[in-house]
């Protein structure tokens, strides 16, 4: 009921990050950079089986929503089928009106009004959305945040963005067990990583969000004696039956709750880029559900963004840090991670989709990676298993470490997990590309 319609629409902010790192770093024209993608809508792209799925199982939510409705439905009876060439001249034009006139054409004008008027005028589910939240909105550019794990600076970004903090946490935890002698097939060591999993994302729950409106400190959260502190209460043998956020020593805290769990689901991309001066991107972008808000306009499906927020303002008494609050970003899912060697060069760029089990997809692989020495392939390839903070969820092929975690005590359930990681792994000169097999993602150079 939260996730359809325009009440859960929050003003885009890509396309802004995008021109604001254009201007300062682009080498060509920005009129000059939409060619390609504009072609691609006018001439179309072939329809995987994943969309096609997607497109069959939302009908009837997008049947409220016409333009939406008439994109993946053409014929305004059936979905589109794999194999199928789907075109967006709407798309299209919408491009080259951003190309020759900059963000503006998107964030202010006629486009803008039409934004404004269909998630206001959701028939359902009104949304708040304005002209003034539009032509306001500013990109906030935030420090990385990096932390050191057997040597290698794994860096990435911060809050609101909160999966590559709860994968620094989680490796912070883990650095206090010997996870390469102990090896990829022992229990012991994939024990110690779901648990890992567990403190962290308990911690993100109680204390992240929005920094500009939450008086939060990523530093000690991710304060080396904190975490060994965190990794004390991984028991060998059992789960811990009561995991809860850690406690600070020094000032009293504010009171506040932690956030309700509820499954999010998946509407996510990543890409990660190294140039031919060796410039790295490592870049998540969401609009949160697999069609967003279904609601579109001018060929562009609206984010279901502010389904990040949690759900409740306050529990017990008190208010919940991720709570909705005007002009608030909503706590993200993404880690995006740039990792570098001991010797200070790049080693691995990595991301993925993949909702709340982003965090989970990338600690595996850089844990399979670095402490486990597997090669970037068979590390990205390997059956996914992960915990959200719920269980663990096992993807077919882990049956023989998922039973041995479900002997120490770990609810585990064996599903379909689609991960969408994307990486580069740097060796000398070399670099190897990876795009997770599980998705439409390729791998490309020249």
């Amino acid at each position: 009921d939260a996730a359809v319609g325009g009440r859960a629409v929050g003003v885009p902010g890509t396309l802004k990050m995008l021109h604001m790192m254009q201007k300062r770093f682009g080498k060509k024209a920005w009129r000059d950079l939409f060619s390609p993608t504009i072609a691609l809508s006018e001439n179309g792209f072939i329809v995987s089986k994943r969309l096609a799925d997607a497109a069959g199982n939302e009908g009837d939510n997008l049947h409220y929503f016409n333009d939406s409705f008439l994109y993946l439905y053409p014929d305004a009876a059936t979905p589109v089928e794999a194999g199928q060439r789907l075109k967006n001249p709407l798309y299209a034009k919408t491009l080259r009106e951003i190309a020759m006139n900059g963000t503006d054409a998107f964030y202010k004008g006629p486009l803008a009004e039409v934004m404004v008027k269909r998630v206001r005028e959701d028939r359902d589910n009104p949304g708040l959305l304005s002209l003034e939240d539009l032509a306001g909105y500013t990109p906030i550019e935030r420090r990385s945040v990096c932390k050191t794990y057997r040597g290698y600076l794994v860096c990435t970004a911060g809050a609101p963005s909160s999966g590559g903090m709860v994968v620094l946490s989680a490796l912070g935890i883990l650095s206090n067990f010997d996870l390469r002698s102990m090896g990829a097939q022992n229990v012991d060591a994939w024990h110690a990583m779901m648990e890992a999993e567990r403190l962290a994302i308990a911690d993100k729950n109680y204390y992240m969000a929005d920094p500009e409106f939450v008086d939060f400190s990523g530093d000690r959260l991710l304060d080396t004696n904190y975490l060994r502190g965190r990794a004390a209460l991984i028991a060998k043998d059992k789960v811990n039956p009561a995991v809860t956020h850690g406690v600070f020593g020094g000032a009293p805290q504010k009171k506040q709750s932690a956030e309700a769990v509820y499954p999010k689901p998946p509407g996510t991309s990543h890409i990660t880029i190294v140039d031919a001066d060796g410039n790295i991107v490592s870049m998540t972008s969401s609009i949160q559900d697999t069609f967003g808000s279904r609601i579109s306009a001018g060929g562009v499906f609206l984010n279901n963004q502010l389904t990040e927020f949690s759900f409740i303002s306050d529990a017990n008494g008190a208010p919940i840090a991720n709570r909705v609050e005007g002009g608030k970003r909503p706590l993200a899912h993404f880690a995006p991670m740039i990792i570098f060697t001991p010797q200070g060069a790049p080693y691995l760029t990595i991301g993925s989709a993949g909702g709340s089990a982003i965090a989970g997809f990338v600690l595996q692989r850089i844990v399979a990676m670095i402490d486990w020495q597997m090669d970037a392939v068979s590390a990205i390839s390997a059956p996914a298993i992960i915990n959200r903070g719920a269980g663990v969820e096992a993807e077919s092929g882990g049956e023989v470490i998922s039973e041995s975690l479900r002997a120490k005590g770990h609810p585990v359930e064996t599903k379909g997990i689609l991960s969408g990681i994307s990486a580069i792994f740097f060796n000398g000169n070399a670099m190897t590309g990876i795009a997770d097999p599980r998705r439409e993602g390729s791998a490309m150079g020249e």
